[in-house]
């Protein structure tokens, strides 16, 4: 039985997948399987997974395109190993990855149930280093990752139990899906830190990530659903309310972004930030876009 279990969800990415494979073939720690699962690509994904003739790799099929959240549950099921690692199909882990997450898991306390890294962001011709400096990145960390996810999926080692006591990816979110879980299981598990970049996360220009749509109804499913995790502390509430009335604004619904606006300034009442943004969105999207920076810069040096 393999130590870890890799699973590798993609859709339609056969000229970048080889990549991807051969990064987790070229660990320096090899007692792990790899699960590829196809989520009803049309390419010839099968043809390459197949062209590598390595017996730890098991292809697994969806028929149709059902979500990278549907894909890795599909691969956590498939999984043998006491230990769960994702990759994704478009990034890269350098060869030491496995082996420094497996050394920390062999030292650390039983209530710890995932060890991630840190990881290089490629974006366009950018490349920025994460996860950048915050209050608490390590032990309990529930309340910090209520601000926002800093857990690039690819750097996380997950003990497999993790998933059975907390429940899988939530295949309703098409985007944040990583986000909602790593909430889940940082209720009942302590999360430990490798800090140094060990992964390259390459955002392609079709990357979910850059769908507004689709971002600002999983930030909206995720409040909804986890309200009272945001409601025991206001000032993560507000500022969580105020970033979907922000997206919303930017993608150009300004009706839907006052909504928001509005409940950030009933969490936290007359804060200066929510009370200007709500203004500054009468002026349209354009306009709010170039102005929000502005607001924000302002509001920080005064503090």
């Amino acid at each position: 039985m393999p130590t870890v279990s890799v699973v590798i969800p993609t859709y339609n990415r056969v000229k970048v997948l080889s990549r991807a494979v051969r990064s987790v073939l070229n660990q320096d720690y090899q007692d792990f399987e790899i699960i590829v699962v196809d989520d009803g690509s049309t390419d010839n994904t099968e043809e390459l997974v197949s062209s590598f003739g390595e017996p730890r790799i098991k292809y697994v099929r969806h028929e149709k395109n059902r979500g990278p959240a549907a894909a890795r549950n599909t691969g956590i099921g498939c999984a043998k190993g006491k230990y769960v690692a994702f990759q994704d199909s478009d990034d890269e882990w350098f060869p030491q990855k496995l082996s420094r997450q497996v050394r920390v898991f062999e030292t650390a306390a039983e209530r710890v149930g995932v060890v991630y890294t840190g990881f290089w962001r490629i974006r366009d011709s950018s490349r920025k280093y994460e996860p950048r400096k915050r209050e608490k990145l390590e032990g309990d960390i529930h309340k910090e990752l209520l601000k926002g996810n800093f857990l690039g999926t690819p750097t996380v080692l997950v003990k497999k139990e993790c998933f059975e006591s907390a429940g899988f990816f939530d295949e309703k979110l098409l985007h944040l899906e990583d986000w909602e879980a790593w909430l889940r299981i940082s209720t009942r598990y302590e999360f430990r830190l490798l800090d140094e970049g060990l992964v390259v996360s390459f955002e392609m220009a079709d990357s979910a990530s850059r769908n507004l749509l689709t971002l600002i109804e999983a930030h909206e499913y995720i409040l909804e659903k986890h309200h009272e995790m945001f409601r025991v502390h206001p000032n993560i509430h507000a500022e969580e309310q105020y970033w979907i009335g922000n997206l919303c604004c930017q993608w150009g619904d300004s009706v839907k972004g006052r909504h928001y606006f509005r409940k950030s300034l009933k969490t936290i009442p007359l804060n200066p930030k929510y009370a200007t943004v709500f203004l500054v969105s009468f002026l349209g999207p354009k306009a709010y876009r170039r102005a929000r920076g502005l607001v924000e810069r302002t509001i920080r040096r005064g503090n």
